[in-house]
């Protein structure tokens, strides 16, 4: 049976991604500070930035691959650069179909237009033994959540309010966790809920 974890950072008001999401501005504006802790306190939270990126295989929906919509550019491979950061299959939700991008490092981008229950299958042929790690955003998350597909969820809580933009736990009822680990830097609070079932 397959692992499914998610590590996304949120805000206090519980939003992954400010308003005006763009290429100007990929985390919607404010969204930066939801992620300060990786580049201003990454010694302090080094052990949460390795397992963000430890899965066998990825799944995100376009929105965190790309700030396009309808047919792909096909130019476009990704915000991270030539080596992203995964080094594994990466399953990317989207509603128009594209041959797979091959990246250095490992990373390979595969576009899924059938929706999460195939991006699910796919990863999980991918993984092997590995995790599968719902990367982002919001919707995707959620989608993933709706359906019971995740087992752990990592939140990286930012002590910033964003206001609006994208958020987690939208229309979503029911749920329940229990708190399997804790920790806080000046900049973080890292929160490991896991579901519980039944």
């Amino acid at each position: 049976m397959a692992y499914l974890t998610s590590d996304p950072a949120i805000s206090l008001d519980g939003y992954l991604a400010g308003p005006g999401q763009d290429l100007e501005h990929p985390l919607g504006i404010g969204g930066e500070g939801l992620h300060r802790w990786h580049w201003e306190e990454a010694d302090e939270n080094a052990a949460e930035i390795e397992a963000i990126c430890t899965a066998g295989a990825y799944i995100m929906g376009r929105n965190m691959f790309s700030p396009g919509r309808g047919e792909w550019d096909p130019d476009w491979k990704g915000w991270w650069g030539d080596d992203p950061p995964y080094h594994r299959p990466v399953f990317v939700l989207t509603h128009h179909e594209r041959e797979p991008v091959e990246m250095q490092g490992g990373t390979t981008f595969d576009f899924v237009t059938g929706g999460i229950e195939e991006a699910l299958r796919r990863a999980v042929a991918a993984a092997g033994d590995g995790t599968i790690s719902v990367a982002g955003g919001a919707s995707t998350i959620n989608q993933f959540l709706r359906a019971g597909h995740i087992d752990e969820l990592r939140l990286h809580v930012a002590p910033i309010v964003l206001g609006s933009g994208e958020a987690l736990f939208r229309d979503l009822k029911g749920l329940s966790f229990e708190i399997a680990a804790s920790r806080s830097t000046s900049l973080v609070t890292h929160v490991t809920l896991r579901r519980v079932r039944g």
